[in-house]
C-alpha cells in the first residue's frame, strides 16, 4: 500500500515523522509522493503556536477530501495537535480515522491495521515514556544534514506554552542510543548533525544525575564522516563552562550556538516564567564573545507578550541594538488556551504586536548587514547545498554561521564542478542583505576541512 505523509511544525517533529517512515518501510508499505494515488494519508501535526494550529487543520482537512475519491483508506493524525485535541478532532472532523499521541508514533503500525479493518483507532501512551523505535529512521530527503534528538518534553514551563502538556517533561535518550544513531546517519552520507530537543542543555541530568552534554559532544565528534556538530535551543542559564570549553576545543563542533531568551526586560522575563535576568542574559552573551572570539550566536523573542508596554519594548530595542546578536528571530506572542499567560490583562491588540515586530526586525537587518559586510575577505569553510539551477558556475552553500532552513547561504562561483555535502573553503567576495557571496578557492572542492 502507498503511503503519503505530511511532517507539520519543528524538527524535533521532523525526527518523529523520519522513524514512523522507517517503521512503514519496515513493514513493506510504499512511500508515495503522490497524495492523490495514496491509500494511507499520515499528518504529523503541530500546535505550538496559533499559526501552527491553522495549518495543522488546513491540511488535515485537505486530505480529507481524498476520502472522498474512494481511493483513501485511512486518514490518521498524529503528534501535538492529536495529543492536544483529541476529542475536538474526532468531533468535527469524522473522515479522521485514528489519532496518536506524541508518544505512541512507534504503535504506527497496530493503528493502520485496525484502521484497516475497518475500525476507528486512538493510541495514546503515558507521556513520562520514551518512545525508542525499533527500526532505522528513513530520511525525509536526500541532504548531507539531519537532526540527532537527544531528549523529549521539558520542565521548564514557561507560562505561554504547551509543550509540557503535549510532549511531557523532560526525559533524554540513553547516550548509547544517540551514538548508534548517529553512526548510523554517518553511514548514510549525513556530515552535519545537528542536535535539537525543547532543550539540549540539560541533556543527561534526569538519567546520569547530571548535565552530560558535554560528554555526549565529544563522543560524537569521534564518528567517522560527520563533520559538522551544530547545538539547537540551549537555554542560557544551563550553559556550563564546561560545555563553552568542549565549543571551544573540539573542532567538528560549529561556532554556533542558539540561546532562546524571548525578552530582556526583568518584569516580563518573570511574567514569562523564564529562569534568567537581563544581567544574566548579558552576561552569558559576553562569556561566549570573549572565550569563543568567532561563534555566532542566533536566538529568538517573543513581542506582545500581556501587559508589555511602550517602555518594556523600548527596552528590547535597545537591549537587541547593543548585544547585536548575529541572528534573531522575532515572534508575537500567541494567546494557548490552558497556559497561565492566557489569564494576564491586559492582552496586546494584534496591530500593536505586530508593529512591535517589524520594528524588532528592522533593527536587526540593520545589524545584519553590516556583519555581513565585515565577513568580506575572510575565507571560511563551506558545505555545499547545491547548484543555482539558471545560473552557471553558482552554487549555495552554507557556512558554520548558518543552520539550515533558518539562517543565510553564501553563493559561490566556481568553475570546478561541486557536489551537494561537499566542504570547501570559499573566500568571500561580497555581502548581499542577509546572505554571502564569495568564489572558490583554487583545489579546495578536492578536500574536506572541518569547521
Amino acid at each position: 500500500m502507498d503511503v503519503f505523509f505530511i511532517s507539520l511544525g519543528c524538527d524535533k517533529n521532523l525526527v518523529d515523522s523520519e522513524n514512523m517512515l522507517g517503521i512503514l518501510n519496515d513493514h513493506g508499505y510504499r512511500i508515495t509522493d503522490d497524495e492523490t494515488n495514496a491509500d494511507i494519508i499520515i499528518i504529523n501535526t503541530c500546535c505550538f503556536i496559533n499559526d501552527a494550529k491553522e495549518e495543522s487543520i488546513q491540511n488535515i482537512l485537505e486530505m480529507a477530501e481524498y476520502k472522498k475519491t474512494g481511493k483513501l483508506k485511512a486518514l490518521i493524525v498524529t503528534g501535538c495537535m492529536a495529543e492536544r485535541y483529541k476529542d475536538e478532532i474526532l468531533k468535527e472532523i469524522p473522515e479522521v480515522d485514528a489519532l496518536l499521541g506524541t508518544t505512541a508514533f512507534t504503535d504506527i503500525i497496530p493503528v493502520l491495521e485496525e484502521v484497516l479493518e475497518g475500525k476507528k483507532a486512538t493510541y495514546f501512551s503515558d507521556l513520562k515514556q520514551l518512545p525508542r523505535p525499533k527500526s532505522k529512521r528513513m530520511l525525509s530527503a536526500g541532504s548531507h544534514y539531519s537532526y540527532l534528538k537527544i531528549a523529549e518534553g521539558c520542565n521548564k514551563h514557561c507560562t505561554y506554552c504547551v509543550i509540557p502538556k503535549v510532549r511531557g517533561n523532560y526525559r533524554s535518550r540513553p547516550m548509547e542510543e544517540l551514538l548508534e544513531e548517529a553512526s548510523y546517519l554517518a553511514s548514510l552520507g549525513i556530515k552535519e548533525l545537528i542536535l535539537v530537543a525543547q532543550e539540549t542543555t540539560l541533556y543527561g541530568v534526569d538519567i546520569y544525575g547530571e548535565k552530560t552534554l558535554p560528554t555526549l559532544l565529544k563522543k560524537l565528534c569521534d564518528i567517522e564522516g560527520i563533520e559538522w556538530i551544530r547545538l539547537l535551543y540551549c537555554y542560557p542559564e544551563e550553559i556550563t563552562d564546561e560545555l563553552i570549553e568542549v565549543i571551544s576545543n573540539e573542532a567538528k563542533i560549529c561556532k554556533y550556538l542558539d540561546i532562546p531568551i524571548q525578552h530582556c526586560s526583568d518584569r516580563i522575563l518573570k511574567l514569562m516564567g523564564r529562569k534568567t535576568s537581563k544581567a544574566d542574559l548579558v552576561g552569558i552573551v559576553k562569556k561566549l564573545r570573549d572565550e569563543i572570539p568567532d561563534i555566532v550566536l542566533r536566538t529568538t523573542l517573543i513581542t506582545g507578550f500581556p501587559t508589555e508596554t511602550d517602555e518594556d519594548h523600548e527596552e528590547l530595542m535597545d537591549f537587541v541594538k547593543e548585544l547585536k546578536f548575529d541572528r534573531l528571530g522575532v515572534f508575537t506572542y500567541s494567546k494557548e488556551e490552558d497556559t497561565p499567560a492566557a489569564l494576564l490583562k491586559p492582552q496586546i491588540k494584534a496591530s500593536v504586536k505586530k508593529k512591535r515586530q517589524k520594528q524588532l526586525m528592522e533593527l536587526q537587518q540593520s545589524i545584519v548587514f553590516d556583519a555581513c559586510s565585515n565577513n568580506i575577505g575572510r575565507i571560511l569553510d563551506v558545505i555545499i547545498e547545491g547548484r543555482i539551477v539558471d545560473k552557471e558556475h553558482v552554487y549555495v552553500g552554507r557556512t558554520y554561521m548558518d543552520a539550515p532552513q533558518v539562517d543565510g547561504y553564501i553563493f559561490i562561483n566556481s568553475e570546478e564542478e561541486l557536489m551537494s555535502g561537499d566542504i570547501v573553503q570559499v573566500k568571500v567576495t561580497g555581502a548581499n542583505n542577509y546572505d554571502l557571496v564569495g568564489e572558490l578557492v583554487k583545489g579546495s572542492a578536492k578536500n574536506e576541512f572541518a569547521q
